[in-house]
């Protein structure tokens, strides 16, 4: 057996003394780095994370430890749409033998520093993670202890070697538009999503599809970027529906910020839909029972949920190689949506 060897390493790959006199580290170091430990300096850190990645170092299940868990991680847990997320990861778990545990961490883009020492300590099954992106380091660190991750991709802007599971963001983003157009409507807005997130330029870029193809200008005043919430809805709308040439039809970025702007039509003194249309996007629970029930893009958010899960055991079980899937969207129609007012 070759010195540093242990029992539970998978024979015919390197060790961890092998790894350790690459780097110019102690075998200790080494071990800190895969436990997760923070106190080791970042460049040193990083070697030895690239090392381990080269070497494709990985430590058995035995040695591992790891519980039956699925992680699934976001960057905020207070959302309806989360909670679709959450019971399209557990359906999985369920079958399979396993529990998830929930995380919040960091901003809609990555995970906090914080996160990942946490899962390395906890070592599940494997990762699903509600961001756009995933730091080098975390990557390396996670594929270095064999935890495989996929991303329910939000943005639509997947790098090439990440497992992720997104929705046709643009083809919701024009049929939203285009039922508004078949209304009658021609003074459109649209809150978006944020505008550094690409699933709300997407949107936006179906929008502009949809008014370009049926010959209608876009007004800039009314294109405005939210922040996913209502709050962010109601602001927006407020601000546009104040205007002596306001819109008709409002489409919102998300089921949430169309309820902000139902609220902004109330103040106004305006009734949905007789004299403002109202589209939401993704078709949460809640949509059906809003007054009146809201014509909205339906999201797969509980099938992506469950994709990403399944792909995340694909994963584990056979080391599959990164895909990108991208499930359809489609319109609902209910009663938020009518012909304009005939007197704007």
């Amino acid at each position: 057996m070759l010195h540093g060897m242990r029992e539970d390493e998978e024979p015919g790959r390197v060790t961890l003394a092998q790894v350790a006199e690459q780097a110019g580290v102690s075998v200790s170091t080494v071990s800190k780095v895969l436990n997760g430990r923070q106190d080791v300096a970042r460049p040193t850190r990083t070697r030895v994370e690239e090392l381990l990645e080269i070497h494709g170092y990985r430590r058995s299940a035995k040695s591992a430890g790891e519980a039956p868990l699925i992680e699934l991680v976001f960057h905020e847990l207070d959302s309806l749409w989360a909670m679709e997320l959450i019971r399209g990861v557990e359906n999985v778990a369920k079958e399979n033998g396993a529990s998830v545990v929930l995380t919040e961490s960091g901003t809609r883009h990555s995970p906090g520093p914080e996160w990942i020492e946490g899962v390395l300590r906890r070592r599940p099954l494997g990762v699903v993670l509600v961001f756009s992106a995933l730091p080098l380091e975390f990557k390396q660190q996670l594929r270095s202890r064999a935890i495989p991750f996929v991303i329910i991709d939000p943005a639509g802007d997947p790098e090439p070697d990440v497992p992720s599971v997104g929705s046709a963001n643009w083809s919701g983003g024009l049929a939203a538009t285009r039922h508004l157009i078949e209304c009658g409507h021609r003074r459109i807005a649209i809150i978006s999503g944020p505008g550094d997130m690409l699933c709300s330029l997407a949107r936006l870029d179906g929008f502009r599809s949809a008014m370009s193809m049926a010959g209608l200008e876009v007004d800039p005043g009314l294109v405005a970027f939210g922040d996913f919430h209502v709050e962010g809805g109601y602001q927006r709308a407020m601000e546009m529906l104040g205007r002596p040439d306001r819109p008709t039809a409002v489409f919102a970025g998300s089921d949430l910020q169309a309820l902000g702007v139902l609220e902004a039509a109330r103040v106004h003194g305006l009734q949905v839909p007789r004299d403002l249309s109202v589209v939401g996007y993704d078709d949460v629970a809640i949509a059906q029972w809003t007054s009146p029930a809201l014509t909205t893009v339906h999201q797969p958010l509980r099938q992506m949920a469950e994709e990403a899960a399944q792909m995340l055991l694909r994963l584990r079980a056979d080391g599959t190689t990164a895909s990108r899937l991208e499930l359809a969207t489609s319109l609902v129609v209910r009663k938020s949506t009518a012909p304009p007012p005939q007197d704007v």
